[in-house]
């Protein structure tokens, strides 16, 4: 691995945009570091420390960073899409925008759902194993139901592969308005929401919202994001005063058992919060980019961005691990943010940092790009084939991240767009959307240069 990384580091472009690579890389570190802080597991169950310590929660401003990653995907997949436009061959080699396509949705989700179909299987498999077995009570059947959870953000990222070409389109034609509208809609969302109480409203604004900082990826591509302190202090300002004397809680994640939340479904607070994030993380650029230009810091870069998502997947299997094998160890769990709590913070930190490792080195290679062999050009109905694989997917990933492996044998069901989804079903529709994403990117004569985020 290490010559190969040096390797890529090499050949790195000149004109390869590094900071994006950095934030993918931060983004998801922090995430990981955060989900490792806020577990507050006991022999009675797992809470959240920021309920246990309510002053914490201004800390989320700074750790939910979860736009910055999806601002990253907007940069990247505008990149990718144009990439593969531009190789287009002519008509005479039949190759339409059909297929670019599903060619464009195949090369962008092999690295995501590759590795996460790995994780959906191999934890399927054990949770029917323990299951069979009798167990699943107890910290194991919180593990069940928890660690799927963070596939919700896969689910959010399929989606917005999926809808990058007419995106960016409006994009192209309208520049910040294209932005704006999709803001404005999330306005209305919540205004519908809160003001005249319409019901299930608030679901669109998973697409409002989240659409929304991806766009201005987009703008980012283009070289239109020119005032970023404009940006993150308008951002600022406006979640503040939206928190302060609107319905909108402090914490930017959401709290068990809070009546309104930021993050599930999204609010407008947290789309200025991410204004400001995307503000922020841009005034740092040229800094950040003179750092970068030294090679050891470049090849930790490359390094982490080649199992980032491996090692976002299986982060909380870590994590459940190392509180396992303490209880099985008859190690004491103190109270959540007592003295004591904090003091052994460190040590399970680095326990769980070393696990996540370990699944690193077995999950890794399914994360690596795998070419597909040349076929024949242009497949009639490739685009809509793609589509629909893609959306089979996006339901089958939130679905298993809403149920989890618990219950797998009682046929435990959760709600999804007022469906019940079982854990079966959600692997199911993941599995077959993938391979028809697979199969409809195939064969379309076509291929992209990718700066991956």
């Amino acid at each position: 691995m290490g010559s190969s990384v040096r390797e890529l580091a090499g050949a790195t472009p000149a004109t390869r945009d590094r900071y994006v690579d950095l934030l993918r890389v931060a983004s998801l570190g922090a995430v990981v570091l955060g989900h490792w802080l806020m577990a507050a597991v006991t022999p009675d169950g797992v809470g959240n420390l920021l309920a246990v310590v309510p002053a914490l929660q201004p800390l989320t401003w700074l750790l939910q960073v979860m736009p910055v990653f999806f601002f990253v995907g907007g940069f990247s997949h505008a990149l990718s899409y144009r990439s593969l436009l531009r190789k287009r061959p002519g008509a005479a080699a039949g190759v339409s925008a059909d297929s670019v396509y599903s060619a464009f949705l195949r090369t962008r989700l092999q690295r995501l759902l590759r590795p996460t179909m790995v994780f959906v299987l191999v934890w399927g498999a054990a949770a029917l194993l323990v299951q069979l077995l009798g167990g699943g009570g107890g910290l194991t059947g919180v593990t069940l139901r928890m660690v799927t959870q963070p596939l919700w953000f896969i689910g959010i990222y399929l989606a917005m592969v999926a809808f990058t070409p007419p995106l960016l389109k409006l994009h192209e034609r309208y520049g910040w308005g294209a932005f704006a509208g999709l803001a404005g809609a999330a306005v209305a969302v919540d205004v519908l929401r809160f003001a005249a109480g319409v019901p299930y409203v608030e679901f669109l604004n998973f697409a409002f919202v989240w659409l929304a900082v991806h766009q201005l990826g987009f703008l980012r591509a283009d070289g239109r994001i020119r005032r970023p302190a404009l940006l993150a202090g308008a951002g600022l300002v406006t979640a503040g005063a939206l928190v302060a004397f609107g319905p909108y809680p402090l914490s930017m994640v959401g709290m068990p058992g809070e009546k309104v939340s930021n993050m599930a479904p999204p609010t407008l607070a947290l789309l200025c919060h991410g204004l400001w994030l995307v503000g922020a993380v841009e005034l740092l650029r040229a800094p950040a980019a003179r750092l970068l230009g030294r090679p050891r810091v470049w090849r930790t870069v490359v390094a982490a961005n080649g199992v980032a998502m491996t090692a976002f997947l299986w982060h909380l299997t870590a994590m459940f691990g190392v509180y396992g094998a303490m209880l099985a160890l008859d190690v004491e769990l103190p109270a959540p943010a007592s003295a004591a709590w904090w003091a052994q913070v460190p040590l399970r930190i680095a326990l769980a940092a070393a696990l996540t490792a370990g699944l690193v080195a077995a999950f890794r290679a399914f994360e690596r790009p795998v070419s597909a062999p040349p076929g024949a050009a242009g497949a009639a109905g490739a685009g809509p084939l793609a589509a629909l694989g893609a959306t089979l997917c996006l339901l089958g990933v939130l679905g298993l991240s809403m149920v989890g492996f618990g219950g797998l044998l009682d046929g435990r069901t959760a709600l999804l767009i007022a469906i019940p989804v079982s854990a079966p079903a959600a692997v199911a529709m993941t599995l077959g959307g993938w391979l028809l994403v697979e199969r409809a990117g195939r064969g379309t004569g076509v291929r992209a240069g990718i700066q991956r985020p």
